[in-house]
């Protein structure tokens, strides 16, 4: 059995569409996509509504969960930096997950045939 590789790429929301792009053009064939919300390094901001302060600690963004078996992870992750990466706090983070099995819910096949395209 393969080497399955769960990488979750958690970044702002304005480049979902660039990201996915570039993962199907390296051959990504699936991925979930979650609107998330949380903070990092950049701890929030504080808005003014109605003449009372908010402290906003938990921004907006994308979480796309992606499995792979025959793309390379270094591929997955060098093409998500390029993409992402625009040097300010809030360029988002990567994780990359060691996949025990993954089953076929519809034919029952398991380990890597489970996520790679029926032929």
């Amino acid at each position: 059995m393969r080497k399955i590789t769960k990488i979750d790429i958690v970044t702002r929301p304005n480049k979902l569409e660039e990201l996915k792009e570039a993962m199907n053009h390296i051959g990504v064939q699936g991925m979930t996509v979650s609107q998330v919300y949380g903070c990092g390094l950049q701890k929030g901001h504080t808005e003014v509504y109605r003449g009372r302060e908010y402290n906003i600690n938990l921004l907006p963004g994308v979480k796309l969960e992606i499995v792979v078996c025959e793309v390379p992870v270094e591929l997955v992750v060098e093409t998500a930096q390029k993409v992402l990466k625009t040097g300010k706090v809030g360029d988002g983070k990567i994780f990359l997950y060691n996949v025990e099995n993954a089953v076929r819910i519809r034919t029952g096949v398991e380990g890597s045939e489970a996520i790679m395209d029926e032929k």
